[in-house]
């Protein structure tokens, strides 16, 4: 896998072995990314990349443009290899990489939370319920319906990925 644009653009992201973690394919990033530069949503922005895995939609985020990130994940292989990649790509300095829960990191601050959970992922009411960002990027192997206060922005089905772009609605 690789970073598909940005300043980074063609350098390695690894993955952890096994099947715990579901990397974002470069197409479907690719499509995400390209929406949210041409809304100019990510220059300057700080991203919160939940589930963040490998760490690819963060540190796409990075090489596009976004000025910080932080990253959070769980799992103890999914962390090792996404420690490896934010070193290899020399972006220490602009992420921050947290072990733990992602419902509890929803509600960090950011201009945009980005999450890939699980398919079958439950939580997203409670999900969205806590997130402060305005600005919300989640993949499902369904479209995510926006709650009260939330409008749908954009959602697109890429093979079995569904992409939701959600904004805080305006009073």
């Amino acid at each position: 896998m690789r970073v598909v644009s940005g300043e980074l653009r063609g350098r390695r992201i690894e993955s952890p072995v096994g099947d715990a973690t579901r990397p974002t394919t470069d197409k479907v990033r690719e499509a995400v990314f390209n929406a949210l530069g041409s809304a100019g949503i990510l220059d300057g922005a700080t991203v919160l990349d939940l589930f963040a895995g490998t760490g690819a939609m963060g540190i796409e985020a990075l090489s596009r443009g976004a000025q910080r990130c932080v990253f959070v994940e769980r799992d103890r292989n999914a962390l090792v290899t996404l420690h490896r990649n934010i070193e290899s790509l020399g972006l220490a300095e602009r992420s921050e990489i947290v072990q733990g829960d992602a419902l509890g990191a929803a509600s960090r601050d950011a201009d945009v939370l980005i999450a890939d959970p699980p398919y079958g992922f439950a939580g997203w009411p409670d999900l969205i319920s806590r997130a402060r960002a305005p600005f919300l990027v989640l993949e499902a192997d369904s479209p995510v319906p926006a709650p009260e206060g939330w409008e749908t922005v954009r959602e697109r089905r890429y093979g079995r990925t569904h992409v939701t772009f959600l904004a805080r609605a305006s009073d």
